[in-house]
């Protein structure tokens, strides 16, 4: 069984999301992150966050044989920033990141006003397996810079064609393609 942690980006997401479409379908096995500081994030907060919603994700599993249940994390945007931050203070064994268009905090389009904790952030090395998943045509990271943060979390690099942000405004519905890569991580 996998168990999943939703981490969206700034706000949210909201129902057109791919996330949110994933979280539903998912029912039980899916726990969304529910920072105090949604529209002006906070780094600790938004870690704590996910520390919350994994310890959620593995308490639901209620496995009685000690065994716990794969806690995946399913990142969007600044959530992908929350997420390598969680892994690197927590290390936890074997938790696979799928971090989809994370933004690029030296770029100028990254929401520094509205985060400024997350500007200081470098991508380092994440503790256990991760894809990074891309658009061509990212306005928060061109594929280049996004191709260098996978490289900088020593993780493979996937770019999934011209889809914008790869948010609701890209128009993804379920976004199967993704679902396929999450696949590739989870259930290799």
């Amino acid at each position: 069984m996998v168990a999943y942690v939703i981490i969206p980006g700034i706000d949210g997401s909201d129902e057109r999301h791919w996330q949110s479409r994933w979280e539903q379908a998912w029912g039980d096995a899916a726990v969304r992150i529910a920072p105090a500081s949604w529209n002006r994030p906070e780094l600790r907060d938004w870690v704590a966050a996910v520390q919350a919603a994994y310890d959620v994700a593995v308490a639901r599993d209620g496995r009685t044989d000690g065994r716990v249940a794969l806690v995946a994390l399913v990142a969007h945007s600044l959530g992908c920033w929350a997420a390598a931050e969680w892994l690197a203070r927590a290390r936890p064994r074997a938790v696979p990141a799928f971090l989809v268009a994370p933004p690029d905090p030296r770029g100028p389009a990254f929401p520094g006003a509205a985060a400024p904790t997350f500007l200081g952030l470098s991508a380092r090395p994440l503790p256990g397996p991760a894809l990074v998943v891309a658009s061509e045509d990212d306005p928060y990271a061109d594929a280049t810079a996004s191709a260098a943060l996978a490289s900088g979390w020593r993780a493979p690099w996937r770019s999934v064609g011209a889809h914008g942000h790869l948010n609701s405004a890209s128009g993804l519905g379920d976004w199967p393609v993704g679902r396929e890569l999450l696949h590739t991580l989870v259930d290799p």
